[in-house]
């Protein structure tokens, strides 16, 4: 029986897609494209292949540290409760991160690994070609799936198609990867039909990679094996040795090995392998004009989701999440509100919203990097109101989650229950409140929140105090092991 496992590579940042797609909840966290976020259906593009003769492993996730609850909580959602989540403690490109998830597979297992922020429509269609690269990749071949273009896009690598392979139909040997063209040099590669746009899906066995990065790249394999051998786990998280993978080249899968897999690479014992992927309806919603694309338009073009208005508008992205958004007399406009912040852009200028978060961060602000919703292992806050030596927070903790164990130096903390029970841990106190009913916890006390309950537990916090950032937390016990952190 012929083994496969999905590797996903949850580490974009997704900051074309400012405002939702932020540093702490990017992209790939966000159902953009149905009510399943764009992670949770990469996690199912290998369902029922088990009924086709395959033995499907649970897929391995690698990703940065500080997201390593959002895709947990992700993969519990999608009915994966016993993944391996490959923890990286600084980003270091796609190379070391499918490295780590080969020396963590089986030898023999053929991974089909792919970035946790694409959609695919097709699923059936995308599974044929699985199967088929399945096939090449169980003769310790290397393959990559390619689009073929339907426009001149810049923003892509495209692919060149060498030697058709001769018992496999519409597979080819890999001529050359070309780096993002100019609009003249890709409308060049569209009329030319020799060209695919490069999807960042890679199939191949974990031993073919693991021989493949040595050869090729040796100091990143050394350091890579060094890195998860004297890793440590922590239920289901896998964090490799920090101090050891920092010292890894960062580079990308197709850099480190697959250009040098082309049909003049006569001197290597490994073959690189393009399969065009027809009609599957792939993007990698690495824009708004690609959001816009994936989604149904009615008959002005327009595509709107939430409360939204538009009339005389055409050909229009509007998204409203928090306030009712209208608009009217313009076309080929993206607009997006949240709670904090609205983006109003030409589809054709959608590539130049990452320097509006390059922006934010130069002038230290934190609309880049949160949400006024933040996501915790145990629920989530929001700020509702702030002044001078004052916040006000909701927070909603789900059923049968705790916070730590906890002091404050600076700040002092109201708890009003607005939906559920709370159990409530204050120096040497142990009480339950219910709806309407609140406490007080004074600076320097130890405390800790829980839900007892089977509904969320939402309370309504109010600090107060002379310094009130998130890092003035000490934690004596914690159930998530985030002693020494701030999330």
């Amino acid at each position: 029986m012929q083994y496969l496992q999905s590797v996903i590579l949850s580490g974009g940042s997704g900051t074309r897609l400012w405002p939702l797609s932020r540093q702490t909840y990017p992209k790939q966290f966000l159902p953009l494209v149905d009510e399943q976020t764009l992670l949770q259906q990469t996690i199912n593009r290998l369902n029922n292949l088990n009924q086709q003769g395959y033995h499907i492993d649970d897929p391995l996730v690698v990703c940065n540290e500080a997201h390593r609850f959002l895709v947990a909580e992700q993969l519990r959602l999608a009915n994966h409760l016993h993944n391996t989540i490959l923890l990286e403690p600084i980003g270091k490109n796609t190379a070391p991160a499918l490295t780590l998830a080969a020396l963590e597979a089986k030898p023999e297992t053929i991974l089909v690994v792919m970035p946790a922020d694409h959609s695919i429509n097709n699923i059936c269609l995308f599974q044929e070609n699985i199967i088929k690269a399945t096939e090449l990749a169980s003769q310790k071949k290397l393959v990559t799936f390619g689009i073929p273009p339907n426009s001149p896009q810049t923003g892509y690598g495209y692919i060149a198609k060498g030697q058709a392979l001769d018992k496999h139909q519409d597979c080819y040997q890999i001529r050359q990867f070309v780096e993002k063209p100019d609009v003249q040099t890709a409308q060049q590669y569209l009329e030319s039909g020799n060209y695919l746009w490069n999807s960042g899906i890679f199939i191949l066995q974990a031993s073919t990679w693991l021989e493949a990065i040595a050869t090729l790249a040796p100091q990143m394999a050394e350091i890579c094996q060094l890195a998860w051998e004297n890793g440590s786990r922590d239920g289901n998280f896998y964090r490799v040795d920090a101090e050891i993978f920092k010292t890894c080249p960062s580079d990308s899968i197709d850099y480190a090995v697959m250009e040098h897999l082309t049909d003049t690479a006569e001197t290597l014992n490994l073959q690189g392998i393009v399969i065009p992927l027809h009609n599957v309806g792939w993007s990698d919603v690495g824009a708004w004009s690609s959001l816009w694309e994936v989604h149904p338009q009615d008959e002005q073009g327009n595509v709107c989701i939430g409360d939204t208005y538009l009339n005389n508008t055409h050909n229009t992205l509007a998204i409203a999440q928090h306030r009712f958004v209208a608009i009217a007399g313009v076309d080929d406009l993206v607009v997006v509100e949240t709670a904090d912040a609205v983006l109003v852009t030409h589809k054709d200028d959608v590539q130049e919203v990452k320097a509006i978060t390059q922006y934010l961060k130069t002038q230290g602000r934190t609309e880049h990097e949160f949400h006024q919703k933040v996501h915790r292992p145990w629920g989530s806050y929001q700020g509702i109101d702030e002044g001078e030596r004052f916040q006000v927070k909701r927070l909603t903790v789900n059923p049968g989650a705790s916070l730590s164990l906890q002091r404050h130096h600076h700040r002092a903390e109201h708890w009003i229950v607005v939906k559920g029970t709370a159990k409530v841990i204050r120096g040497e106190e142990c009480f339950l409140l219910t709806e309407n009913q609140s406490t007080y916890i004074p600076l320097g006390t130890k405390h800790r929140l829980e839900n007892p309950g089977s509904i969320p537990l939402e309370i309504i916090e109010v600090q107060s105090g002379s310094y009130l950032g998130e890092d003035d937390i000490v934690r004596f016990e914690d159930k998530y092991n985030r002693i020494g952190d701030n999330c």
